[in-house]
Formats: structure tokens, sequence, C-alpha cells
């Protein structure tokens, strides 16, 4: 079988939007020495394409980190197959909060030199040897203290439309930025409990066994990420200490945890949280964008974009070619320099 998808973006999506199909999105990470990378990829692909499996899933010497969603009556067979491979026996699946089934319209198994980029150049360092794992308990009782700091190992983007109270946020728009960062943010903190968070915990395990390394001691990660906690603290009538929507990386860009509304519209300014990629392709822009702003501007960032979309499929198509614009996302903080003016 071919170990790719052959169907145009556009139809899977609209596939996707029209279909019916219970699916159940989840995500899981392995941090374990894998010997031939590209090998496993090409099994985990036949395996999980052959159950309807959708996502993306990145596979390193380092391990294994995916995102995907799942035919609900496939599930018990995801779980089989999953918890066949060795490494990842019983491993935690992530379960979404806020899941519509509409998350991925393919299946991608990418291999890559770090399931998570972090910069860094140093054979002594083992992100396997991560801080202490906090439950939703342990999470709340801990960040009770005054010897306690928090810090937010997401992007900019992520923490911008939600995080913990109390929490530093890096401006950071990327994980190997996010580390610096950190780590110049609680310098003077080597005494107090650093505690570490991000969406599922695969950030926040490489951080916290990269601060160990560097000498802090008293280092703690949430276990399972903001989706765990919101999970556990719903279930257990604890109180949710965090504030707004959990970034995620998927079609949905966000699920609601609590429903406080802590951005703006980057565009109006208005009290927003909904995050859209600019319609026109060739521009494809992260952005915060309220309902009004995107009947305006026809779901782009600017009236150049908008003017873009008014072009013949061929012409966009044109404008598109031979560029790679890579990351595009609008810096946090400047809703009121106008993406329009």
């Amino acid at each position: 079988m071919p170990l790719y998808n052959k169907v145009n973006k556009d139809v899977l999506r609209q596939e996707m939007h029209e279909s019916n199909e219970q699916r159940v999105t989840l995500s899981f990470y392995k941090y374990h020495q894998i010997e031939d990378p590209s090998e496993f990829r090409d099994q985990f692909y036949a395996t999980f394409q052959a159950i309807g499996t959708m996502g993306r899933v990145y596979v390193a010497h380092e391990g294994i980190n995916g995102q995907v969603s799942v035919p609900e009556e496939n599930f018990d067979k995801f779980k089989e197959a999953m918890y066949a491979i060795d490494f990842l026996n019983q491993v935690r699946l992530n379960i979404a909060v806020d899941d519509d089934g509409k998350s991925f319209i393919k299946l991608i198994v990418k291999v890559r030199d770090k399931v998570v980029a972090d910069g860094l150049d140093d054979s002594t360092f083992d992100p396997s040897d991560c801080g202490t794992h906090l439950d939703v308990e342990a999470f709340n009782k801990i960040t009770d203290q005054e010897d306690t700091v928090v810090i937010d190992m997401r992007n900019h983007y992520e923490s911008e439309v939600g995080h913990f109270k109390g929490a530093l946020l890096p401006d950071a728009d990327t994980f190997r930025d996010a580390l610096p960062m950190a780590e110049e943010m609680i310098k003077d903190d080597k005494d107090k409990n650093i505690v570490m968070y991000c969406t599922g915990g695969i950030r926040c395990e490489k951080a916290s066994a990269y601060f160990k390394h560097q000498g802090f001691e008293n280092v703690y990660q949430l276990e399972g990420g903001i989706i765990k906690y919101a999970q556990d603290a719903k279930e257990k009538g604890l109180e949710n200490k965090f504030i707004g929507k959990n970034f995620v990386f998927d079609e949905r860009l966000g699920e609601r945890i609590s429903d406080d509304v802590i951005s703006n519209c980057h565009q109006c300014g208005k009290p927003c949280d909904t995050h859209i990629n600019c319609k026109n392709d060739a521009c494809h822009l992260l952005f915060i964008q309220c309902e009004e702003c995107a009947k305006k501007y026809d779901q782009c960032c600017s009236t150049d974009c908008q003017d873009v979309l008014k072009l013949p499929k061929d012409e966009q198509k044109k404008l598109r070619q031979g560029r790679d614009l890579g990351r595009q996302v609008f810096k946090k903080g400047r809703w009121n320099k106008s993406l329009i003016d």
C-alpha cells in the first residue's frame, strides 16, 4: 500500500466536514530510543492507516509524538495496535477536552531529527531524566505555595488565548526559543519549586529534564499537560486554575477550558480567542479574528490578502508557486497596530 495520501487536501477537508462519522481526538508521546525511525515510520503508517486513523505523528531516534483522531468504532483496535508496540504499551492517551471529531483530514507520519526541536547540541543531556510528575491535586497544592514558580513552556500564540493563573509566559515563537527565555526568567529561582506545563506533556517533560540538567533541583511538570488537567479537574470537582482556551495543533485550533476570553481580535481589538489561518493560502497567517472581522475581510488577515482571494484560482496558485513561507504567526500583543493599516 502507498505510505502517503494522494487525495487533494481540499477534497479531504470537505469530506471531513460533511461526514457524520463519530471520531475520537487524542494525543500521545514517549521518549524512547528508536533505532531505525524510517522503518518504524513505515510500519506505524501501514498499521494505523488501515483502521482509519488521521492526524500528525513525528518519529525520531529520541521517540514519538502524535496527535490523531480515530473512528469511535475502531478506538479499541487503535489501543490494541498501540499497546502491541513494546515501548508504547500502556502509554497515556490524552483524549481531547472539546472535540467535534473534525480535527484532522489525513494521516501524516514524518521522520524528524527530534520529536520536539530544542536547538540543543549536548550529548550528555538525557530527555528521559525529567522532573517529578504532578497530578491535578498535587499541581493545585504546590501552585498555592509562595515558593513556587509556574512557567508555560508553549509558544506565545498558545498562551495568549489561555494559561494558568500567575504563570510566567515566555514570548517565544518556538520551543527552542522558549528554553533560553525560560532559563533567563527563572535564573534567580533555583531554590524554588519550578513547575512547568504544556499542552499534553511532551514539551514540559523535555524542559524539566533540561532544567534538571542545568542544576535546578526542585523541578516538576504537569502530568498529561493541560488536556489531562482539565479532564481530571472536572471529573473530580476540583478547582480549575486554567483560564481561557487551550490551543491545539489541528483543524480545531483550540478547545474551551474556561469561559474566560483573555485575548483580543488582532484586527479590531474586540475580546476574542478564535484563531484562524488567513484564507489566502499564499499567506496562511495564523492570527485571532472575531466574527465581525471574518465577515468584513472574508477570513483574511488584510485587505491585500482579501484582494488576492478575489482573483481566479489559477492566478492564486501562480502567486503561491515557489514560495516557502515557513511559520507565519501574528506576534502577540500587537492587535492595536491593526493588520489592515
